[in-house]
């Protein structure tokens, strides 16, 4: 229990950090302060509570577990386009809704929706189909808390105890603290992965020898040698997965994260900086998930390995389970650290897994602004209610995320990259259509908004129906998704009718 009671002293910190940020002077009652913490973060606060709001349980569990099964492949699929998608989206699209809302008093994105398209229950609608798809991604943050509690302590904290424990701190200092508690954790907890994360590949590392080792020996193994190599892919599926990094600027947690900065020019030093982190994040998560498979002399990974042989020939729901690789970072730590320094990196991997408290902040900001303000309920009963209505919603969503976590629908990294990344990859072109084409209309948007939610029900009625690839070459869903969707907000803004002159020119000059 040594580990995981280091882990619940963590957690008791961060809890603390979101009632201390309660108590900040505006903490209580402003919908902008509780939404958008005044729209005044700092460079150092932007940078790494941005950067810390992307990493999540999907990077540091769901990366690694990817690379245990799949090899050395997890890094140029998901990091190297990332590293270029991600920062270029936030200079270009990032800075110009920072500036519009900043201009026009936006606290969502569908607040400008409503404004630039000239449209109203339009707007409700894309508001429910960006929530429905971002409760995967909170989902995936409750099992990741869950899987890691369990597997730092050895099983003693079952996974449904670790689930309900990380659940309810994020729900508490959200609650309490609003964006800027929730930034400041994000601040800390970023700290803390980014320095762990060093640590945790030297520990592990002179645990089995030295890396060098445990490669030459994979790589002279024709069970494991494939693990080694890229070539296991068509360039095809390479192309395809830099359609997932598009849905990061969709994302309504990262489109208001980036309205809460104070200055335009701290997006530059966090489009320099950001592919820098990513790099210390994921090359150590995909290289450890890789290294793990020669770690059979670890009971809890053996018996990964074997379900994974048998698996193959008889695909059963329950050697499904026995296999995946979630849990394989903290099972290495657990059996080459002591219990201390278990604990302590154990702590690590929470912060990352923690996350989630940035898209339940957005959830709650999206239904009190776009729903709740929007439909009467703030001029009826007042800002003050709205907030408290806000923090309803973070209790309501967080207690729904954790009933569906229970049942561990998927594997962290699929459950991610099939419902959550391809459903904001199509819904990337309403946001470039908004900010950068004169000519899109809401119509275009309400085509696009109703695909995407059709595409997404149907990738999950295909899955599960069959496990295996139903698009030819291997190809991910969000490539086809996300062209479809740009065909149809083209081609029916093309033939139906422009917002008027006056709306067209306070968002287009010239």
């Amino acid at each position: 229990m040594i580990p995981a009671l280091v882990v619940f002293a963590y957690l008791g910190v961060v809890f603390y950090i979101g009632i201390f940020a309660f108590r900040h002077p505006g903490g209580g009652g402003k919908a902008e302060d509780f939404f958008l913490a005044g729209r005044s973060l700092g460079g150092f606060v932007f940078l790494l509570s941005l950067f810390g709001t992307n990493m999540t349980a999907f990077t540091i569990l769901g990366a690694s577990g990817h690379a245990f099964a799949n090899g050395i492949v997890t890094f140029p699929l998901m990091a190297s386009s990332s590293a270029l998608v991600i920062p270029l989206s936030l200079f270009f699209v990032g800075t110009r809704m920072w500036s519009l809302g900043k201009r026009h008093g936006f606290i969502t994105p569908v607040q400008f929706f409503r404004d630039r398209w000239e449209c109203g229950h339009i707007g409700t609608l894309i508001t429910l189909m960006q929530a429905a798809l971002l409760v995967p991604y909170i989902i995936i943050s409750v099992m990741g808390g869950g899987t890691a509690l369990s597997a730092v302590s050895g099983g003693i904290v079952p996974y449904w105890l670790g689930g309900a424990v990380v659940a309810m701190v994020v729900m508490g200092y959200v609650f309490f603290g609003g964006m800027r508690g929730t930034a400041w954790v994000n601040t800390f907890q970023t700290i803390l992965f980014l320095t762990f994360g060093t640590l945790i590949v030297v520990v592990i590392g002179r645990g089995i020898g030295g890396f060098p080792a445990a490669v030459e020996s994979m790589a002279a193994s024709p069970v494991f040698a494939p693990l080694l190599s890229r070539e296991r892919f068509s360039p095809w599926v390479y192309f395809s997965y830099t359609f997932i990094p598009l849905s990061s600027i969709a994302f309504p947690h990262i489109l208001i994260f980036c309205l809460t900065a104070r200055h335009k020019a701290q997006f530059k030093k966090t489009v320099i900086a950001y592919p820098l982190c990513l790099l210390a994040i994921w090359l150590p998560s995909v290289f450890l998930g890789v290294v793990a498979n020669q770690m059979s002399d670890i009971p809890a990974i053996a018996s990964k390995l074997e379900a994974r042989q048998e698996l193959a020939a008889s695909p059963t729901p329950a050697l499904r389970e026995q296999a995946r690789g979630d849990d394989v970072l903290v099972i290495m730590l657990e059996h080459y650290a002591p219990a201390w320094l278990a604990g302590l990196l154990g702590a690590g991997i929470m912060a990352a897994v923690m996350a989630s408290d940035s898209q339940i902040l957005a959830l709650s900001t999206m239904f009190t602004e776009d729903i709740f303000a929007y439909y009467g309920g703030k001029a009826r009963f007042g800002e003050r209610a709205q907030v408290q209505t806000g923090r309803v919603f973070v209790v309501a969503v967080t207690a729904a995320a954790y009933l569906v976590a229970l049942s561990r629908p998927a594997q962290i990294f699929d459950l991610a990259v099939q419902y959550a990344f391809t459903g904001y990859a199509s819904l990337c072109p309403l946001l470039v259509g908004a900010l950068f084409w004169k000519g899109s209309t809401k119509w275009g948007a309400l085509a696009s908004t109703l695909w995407t939610g059709i595409a997404v029900l149907g990738i999950a009625w295909m899955q599960s129906r069959s496990t295996a690839p139903f698009l030819p070459f291997g190809l991910l869903p969000a490539m086809p998704v996300t062209l479809i969707s740009a065909f149809l907000l083209w081609s029916v803004s093309v033939f139906t009718r422009k917002p008027g002159a006056l709306t067209l020119q306070k968002y287009f000059r010239g």
